[in-house]
């Protein structure tokens, strides 16, 4: 079954009849909101709700923007949410697959970008979709994480991996955007993102297995045995999400660089030390990396 949105397509053949992720009933003032205005920038400066701004901002395209798509190309997004990355890749590629959870996250991204002729939107669980061809690009912004909560699988991650891997071309790209379970600003006293919980990721998420980060360490690790390989770590500051600044291992934050890191919108937290003096510090002793409070990683397969 589909539904049009405009120029939107809004693909409903694996969609059970029940939204499997949300944020509660802001969703419906955010598919109001996208109903009614084209811009969001008075809105978000009026409103200081975190998903306001979480899902409206345009700052949150910057994770993809900057990179150099072939516009002749497909990319599949998985976990497209509301839309804040989509109109981002939808500019820079031939045609854009997004997949989500969520009707009610898919009629929002539809209305958003129902001016754009080269979006489909299928709503269901990934895992129990189907596709006719491959990709050239496919992203997982803020989505690997959550690979227990919507697979039955002893290895959820592994399998999700296996299975992206499978509907990406040959010399295609991945695109993964996660926390670093070792970020900063969890050892500085900021609650770790999904569980709200002090220090949880640091010491291995003890009560929680629906969702888990990685070091890059572990990430690059878990990516090779998929065999995921070709791997360049990206590093965006303050984090994914809304990040101003992104470094690479090629051109890392110079001494002075970072200052004003603002993160955890969301939640009240400690402050323990001084990030920007501690970050000086891990840079000047190539710490830098491990350290970074999120991770964009870019790979391909041969």
């Amino acid at each position: 079954m589909i539904e049009q949105i405009g120029n939107v397509k809004l693909n409903l053949t694996y969609y059970t009849g029940e939204d499997q992720y949300s944020d509660g009933e802001i969703e419906n003032e955010l598919l109001e909101i996208v109903q009614n205005y084209n811009t969001f920038d008075e809105i978000i400066k009026n409103d200081t709700r975190w998903p306001i701004l979480y899902h409206l901002s345009k700052y949150r395209e910057h994770i993809i923007e900057w990179y150099p798509f072939d516009n002749n190309y497909r990319a599949l997004e998985i976990g497209a949410g509301c839309g804040a990355i989509t109109g981002a890749i939808s500019r820079k590629v031939n045609s854009v697959t997004c997949v989500e959870l969520s009707k009610r996250r898919s009629l929002i991204n539809a209305y958003r970008h129902q001016n754009s002729k080269n979006i489909e939107i299928f709503v269901g669980n990934f895992n129990e979709m189907e596709f006719e061809y491959q990709f050239d690009y496919i992203t997982l912004i803020g989505v690997l994480e959550y690979a227990p909560s919507f697979s039955n699988s002893d290895k959820p991650f592994q399998d999700f991996l296996k299975y992206v891997k499978s509907l990406l071309k040959p010399n295609g790209k991945l695109f993964i955007a996660i926390e670093n379970r070792y970020g900063l600003k969890y050892w500085a006293g900021a609650r770790e993102d999904h569980t709200g919980k002090f220090f949880d990721s640091i010491e291995g998420y003890r009560e929680s297995n629906k969702v888990r980060t990685f070091s890059k360490y572990e990430l690059q690790v878990l990516l090779e045995e998929c065999g995921i390989r070709n791997i360049d770590f990206y590093y965006p500051f303050p984090d994914y999400k809304l990040p101003f600044q992104i470094f690479s291992d090629k051109r890392k934050p110079k001494i002075g660089e970072l200052r004003d890191l603002i993160h955890n919108y969301d939640n009240n937290r400690f402050t323990l030390f001084n990030e920007d003096v501690v970050y000086d510090s891990l840079n000047m002793n190539d710490n830098f990396s491990f350290f970074s409070n999120s991770f964009l990683v870019v790979a391909s397969i041969d």
